[in-house]
């Protein structure tokens, strides 16, 4: 019979003697009557419940709540229970499923026509419009703006000649624009003077003339650029209005010349343009209350009149099939809401300035140096050799799919039955039936369609991209939601073991979704935040030596097949990322360090002498051999995080090298792997000692039973809690994330262990579960990946946008499909392994031969391409 945890039967209990005691003063109230009809009904719904599940579920309900209450406290608990329950049977993984597969095809439908009839240039986006994050930092529509830096622009720029041509508002962009190119630039120019601006090294010029009215002067220069094809600069950037209002007293006659001066002026822009980029810089608004007297007559309306002008002349059709000349609005919009803190009314604040001058180079680089942060103004490349490869692969197992069941072929397993109380899926009671031949392709025909969902979240110009912006409500209001649905979905653990199965479940669960909210929250700017989720990824990887540990020491299998089932569920996913995606492996650090340490941790156990459990029970000497091997590790390790000369040299030999370079280098490599060196040995350590004390029967792991004696562990709790206390003190202290790090590898495990004692220690906490968190710490590994292209965008840089114009409800779209994509890769990659590596040692000795084979054959493919001169 299912039990209420103790600690909400207390609560319960509580309510209930409040409640009886209100009752003996207030006898026979009407209140009473109206109780006692609601809970009637409630038992009717519970009766019903019983008739439809053929008295299984609802009868431990009825028990549940007679064994431990009555009254107010009783009909609270029905409600809560029978609520659940109705939410969990009609909202299905399969029905999510099914309406995140219909949302992906609707959102394709809606950016398609969005792309069509409101035009799909991203270039344009940022050119056009945008919004503020905060108070300075500028979100173009729809795409990512790179922020530049000093040698990032000047490799883009080197050689290259830039022209500002204009008044005292574009002497400012100018400016603005140079001191991205070299951030101690003064500004000691003249005024009203040609200031010039040129970097040796890279030949790069940016230059300044002064030209603040749009009329035949301004024309003249023009025309001489473009007959000398020497001196026409790579990039124009002109814009002028000002001064033509001021010095004419803002009169209609005086716009009209405007017009006519811009309309001969744009001939030869449109020349210009041909063979170089031009922009026109529409006027920013102006103050008028902080306006001096001389320019009273700079009015907003006027500025208005003045764009409007130079829009319509500027998008004349005139010039059918010419390249035409940009107009930089973006820089006006974001003046809107920062011109009141204008010195003088007409001149822009600097980070206003500075927004315009990164929209430019924006404008001007993406497209050369392509940053992968910067999707404004970039068209994506065509696919690859192997993008190609992998498509004609996933189209033919379709195929063969498709054959095969025209054909009838139906041996397949039955599908897993949900069980909608824990939103888990039980396993059948009996051993499921074989894999058919259909089931395969069934299952890559999936992942198919996945990794096409993959390519257009992230490698085509489809959704739109944002960057990310922190804010602390943007990661802790998150996390009261994800709190209150676990304590929501809280149940009774079926053992009450320290760090039982449904609790490391529970545990990756929580974990991996503070992990989610922290990326895509930008939480990493916040060091306090971002040292307590280094703990959470050190926390991972204690649970990998924990766990690997304890199953070869209990278990003692060291069998090829056991090795190569943990190696394709760690590695399946990745690597077909790194081919679809066309990404290193070690861009997807997380899996080669488990990797690794998995290997690490089979050679630990497996190396002669093989000691486990067994063997100890005839000799205590045994154990000594463990510290020894465990010792050894630790030296192993110290050895490498000592001297990264040599561990650079070892992990630089080909073919190994491919997989942990990224970008050419194995620096990443050695900081992931640095940061968290100890935390797999201390989990390991921490198993054994563990086991031990299980084996010599000191630890009181019974239902509700402190796990040790009182007075230790009420010791071990307050210390515990003390820990987290001064490790957040200590967190927020931190000035920077490098000093932080360099105490991280022998601090972690301090608040790993003290969780461990604060979850284990107390009898009734030990025994309960979520299995809200359960249930996402069984794909966790699969959640971690997948966030990198269909949740974040740009390979982790910024956000995916699904619903353009709502963060938040962009958010929740977005986070429902991608775990439904995620809960659906790790079933495919269940069904998959069961295929690929067979029980039998033979066959799979022969088809690892095969992929050592194939494997050999593309690093030399690969290895021959680097080394082919054009490549």
């Amino acid at each position: 019979m299912a039990q209420l945890p103790q600690s909400q039967e207390f609560t319960l209990r509580a309510s209930d003697g409040l409640f009886t005691n209100r009752a003996n003063s207030v006898a026979e109230s009407p209140a009473r009557a109206d109780e006692t009809a609601t809970y009637s009904v409630m038992e009717e719904a519970v009766s019903r419940e019983e008739e439809r599940t053929g008295g299984g579920a609802a009868p431990r309900l009825r028990d549940r709540t007679a064994a431990c209450c009555h009254g107010g406290a009783k009909m609270a608990l029905l409600a809560y229970s029978l609520g659940k329950r109705e939410i969990n049977h009609h909202f299905t993984v399969r029905n999510a499923k099914l309406i995140s597969l219909a949302a992906v095809a609707l959102l394709l439908v809606f950016h398609a026509a969005l792309r069509f009839y409101g035009g799909g240039d991203s270039c344009e986006w940022l050119l056009s419009r945008g919004r503020y994050l905060g108070e300075n930092v500028w979100q173009p529509y729809g795409c990512m703006m790179h922020k530049y830096k000093s040698t990032e622009a000047k490799t883009c720029l080197a050689e290259k000649r830039v022209a500002f041509v204009g008044d005292s508002r574009i002497r400012q962009l100018f400016y603005s624009f140079v001191k991205i190119i070299d951030p101690e630039r003064a500004e000691d120019g003249n005024k009203h003077e040609d200031i010039f601006f040129q970097d040796e090294r890279s030949s790069l010029k940016v230059d300044f003339l002064w030209y603040p009215e749009a009329n035949n002067s301004m024309k003249e220069r023009f025309i001489l650029w473009t007959h000398e094809a020497s001196a026409k600069p790579d990039a124009v950037i002109v814009g002028a209005a000002t001064w033509s209002i001021k010095l004419h007293g803002g009169s209609s006659e005086t716009l009209q010349q405007y017009r006519a001066n811009l309309t001969a002026i744009a001939v030869q822009l449109e020349s210009l343009a041909e063979r170089g980029e031009v922009y026109w810089v529409l006027q920013d608004p102006v103050n008028e209350e902080m306006l001096s007297e001389n320019r009273r007559m700079i009015t907003n309306q006027q500025l208005e009149l003045y764009n409007e002008a130079a829009m319509n002349v500027l998008n004349n059709s005139k010039f059918p099939g010419r390249t035409r000349v940009k107009l930089l609005a973006a820089s006006r919009q974001a003046a809107l809401e920062t011109i009141s803190q204008s010195d003088d009314g007409l001149h822009l604040p600097e980070g206003t300035r500075n927004v315009g001058a990164m929209i430019l180079m924006n404008s001007v680089c993406n497209k050369l140096l392509r940053p992968i942060d910067g999707s404004c103004c970039q068209t994506l490349p065509p696919p690859n050799f192997s993008q190609k490869l992998s498509a004609c692969f996933f189209l033919g197992s379709a195929a063969v799919f498709a054959v095969l069941h025209v054909l009838g072929s139906s041996h397949h397993r039955r599908p897993v039955p949900p069980d909608v109380e824990s939103l888990e899926e039980k396993k059948p009671a009996t051993a499921a039936a074989p894999l058919g031949p259909k089931a395969p392709f069934q299952a890559l025909c999936r992942m198919g369609v996945i990794m096409a969902y993959f390519y257009l979240c992230d490698r085509a110009d489809v959704f739109m991209k944002e960057q990310k912006f922190y804010t602390h409500s943007t990661f802790f209001i998150p996390l009261i939601y994800i709190l209150v649905l676990g304590v929501f979905y809280s149940e009774n653990s079926k053992e009450t073991k320290l760090l039982n199965r449904e609790q490391t479940d529970e545990w990756k669960g929580w974990m991996q979704l503070v992990i989610l909210i922290y990326h895509i929250s930008g939480a990493s700017a916040f060091i306090p935040v971002y040292m307590h989720v280094r703990v959470l990824v050190a926390a991972y990887l204690f649970q990998t030596g924990y766990g690997h540990f304890s199953f070869f020491w209990l278990k003692g299998d060291f069998g090829l097949y056991r090795v190569c089932q943990v190696l394709f569920r760690l590695n399946f996913l990745v690597l077909v990322l790194c081919v679809v995606m066309d990404r290193p492996y070690q861009f997807y650090y997380f899996v080669p360090l488990v990797t690794f340490w998995f290997v690490i941790i089979y050679a630990t156990m497996a190396m002669w002498p093989q000691i486990l459990q067994k063997r100890t029970n005839s000799s205590g000497m045994w154990h000594l051999g463990v510290l020894m091997k465990l010792l050894s590790l630790l030296v192993f390790i110290c050895t490498f995080a000592f001297s990264q000369s040599f561990f650079e040299s070892t992990f630089s030999v080909w073919p190994t090298s491919k997989l942990f370079e990224l970008n050419g280098s194995i620096h990443e490599w050695w900081f992931r792997w640095k940061l968290d060196r100890f935390a797999v040995f201390h989990g390991m350590l921490f198993a054994f000692v563990y086991l031990v004390l299980q084996k010599r029967q000191v630890l009181s792991e019974g239902k509700g039973e402190a796990l040790l004696p009182a007075k230790i562990s009420n010791l071990l709790l307050f210390l515990s809690v003390v820990s987290f206390i001064t490790y957040s003190i200590w967190a927020s202290s931190c000035k920077t994330k490098t000093e932080c790090n360099e105490m991280h590898p022998y601090i972690s495990v301090v608040q790993i262990l003290a969780f461990i004692l604060i979850r284990n220690i107390p009898g009734y906490v030990r025994s309960v579960y979520s299995s809200f968190f359960s249930w996402f710490g069984k794909m966790s590994l699969e959640l971690f990946i997948c966030q990198y292209h269909i949740w974040l965008a740009a390979d982790t840089k910024g956000i995916l946008v699904l619903i353009p114009g709502s963060p938040s409800l962009n958010v929740l779209v977005s986070t429902f499909i991608f775990v439904c994509v995620a809960h659906e890769v790790s079933l495919v990659t269940n069904d998959l392994a069961q295929v690929v590596i067979p029980k039998d040692s033979a066959a799979l000795l022969k088809r690892l031969g095969a992929v050592a084979v194939v494997s050999l054959l593309v690093l030399l493919w690969t290895k021959g391409e680097q080394l082919t001169p054009g490549t």
